[in-house]
């Protein structure tokens, strides 16, 4: 299994929306690195849920649940999607703050890609996280 993060503002798509609609498409990725971490995910992949702009914390666990297929709101059919479905909350969302302050996170793509939508997390940062969670 693969670990990946993945980031939507709240005000767009919140983690309650996502809780609610108990699965959904994870489309509108245009950044060719995003798309290509898209592509890559496989089938039962867990990724982190980011709330970017507004709170920028790590807020709960989705899981891939279709691996990756053309984007249907993009005409020019290069874009990929995949479909999620929610896990678990974080017992204790885990900001932005906490992540570049923690030395054991300093190569996390967050932190090192901030404006990157879908990132890979390797094993170690993903156990991190959810250590700083609790």
């Amino acid at each position: 299994m693969a670990y990946w993060l993945v980031k939507s503002e709240p005000h767009k798509y919140a983690w309650t929306d996502m809780v609610r609609d108990g699965r959904t498409i994870w489309d509108g990725v245009r950044n060719h690195t995003a798309a290509i971490n898209l592509r890559a995910m496989k089938l039962g992949d867990r990724a982190f849920f980011y709330h970017s702009n507004e709170g920028k914390e790590i807020v709960g666990i989705v899981e891939i649940v279709r691996e990756h297929y053309l984007d249907p709101k993009d005409a020019a059919g290069r874009f990929p999607a995949v479909d999620v479905a929610p896990v678990a909350a974080l017992e204790n969302p885990v900001t932005l703050a906490a992540i570049k302050a923690d030395p054991a996170l300093a190569e996390m793509e967050l932190v090192r890609q901030s404006r990157l939508s879908v990132a890979p997390v390797r094993d170690a940062e993903w156990a991190r996280v959810l250590e700083m969670s609790r």
